[in-house]
């Protein structure tokens, strides 16, 4: 049996194991899978804003990426539900990436982030890009960046990346909120 047919009962993280079973079972099946009765408690009677990155390893070494989206605020009953849901819209939707065939599963690295309620800050000083992902906003346009990303090392690259994504210059921002998030790598 494959790895892309394991249970969230046969170990490894259940974030991002229920993530890559939403994904195949959608790619199988065409349709969006029930939360399994084998989650954390956590994950079925917790909400929260969450976030499905994924990479396909390349054989030969590196790796690309192949999609990421999320939600700030939940959307869902349950951590549970917005995973299974938003892990197939970055796997078939995003709009950067071609879709995930079923084919290219064994080699997609998934990462869950779980985001903790964003709060309001004043200024750049209470950012750390390691630590904090940054939500920016402004003339009615908003833009978020995941905290401690590869190649992000300064409050400055953080604030200019958010802000690009949002359509504005760092100088058109007008509110920042900064959060938390909790990864899950599988």
């Amino acid at each position: 049996m494959s790895q892309c047919n394991d249970t969230i009962s046969h170990g490894g993280d259940p974030y991002a194991l229920l993530a890559r079973r939403a994904i195949i079972h959608w790619l199988q099946r065409g349709e969006i899978m029930e939360p399994p009765p084998d989650l954390p408690a956590e994950m079925v009677h917790t909400r929260a804003g969450v976030f499905v990155t994924l990479f396909e390893k390349k054989p030969a070494g590196g790796e690309a990426f192949r999609g990421c989206l999320g939600s700030i605020w939940p959307k869902h009953e349950s951590i549970a539900a917005e995973i299974i849901s938003i892990a197939i819209a970055s796997a078939q939707y995003d709009p950067r990436c071609q879709p995930v065939r079923l084919d290219e599963m064994e080699r997609i690295e998934i990462t869950v982030s779980v985001l903790e309620e964003p709060v309001p800050i004043k200024s750049r000083d209470e950012l750390d890009p390691r630590v904090f992902g940054v939500v920016v906003s402004g003339r009615g346009c908003q833009g978020l960046l995941l905290p401690d990303l590869p190649g992000v090392d300064t409050v400055e690259q953080q604030l200019e990346i958010a802000a690009r994504k949002a359509g504005l210059e760092v100088a058109q921002v007008e509110r920042m909120l900064r959060f938390r998030v909790q990864k899950h790598v599988g």
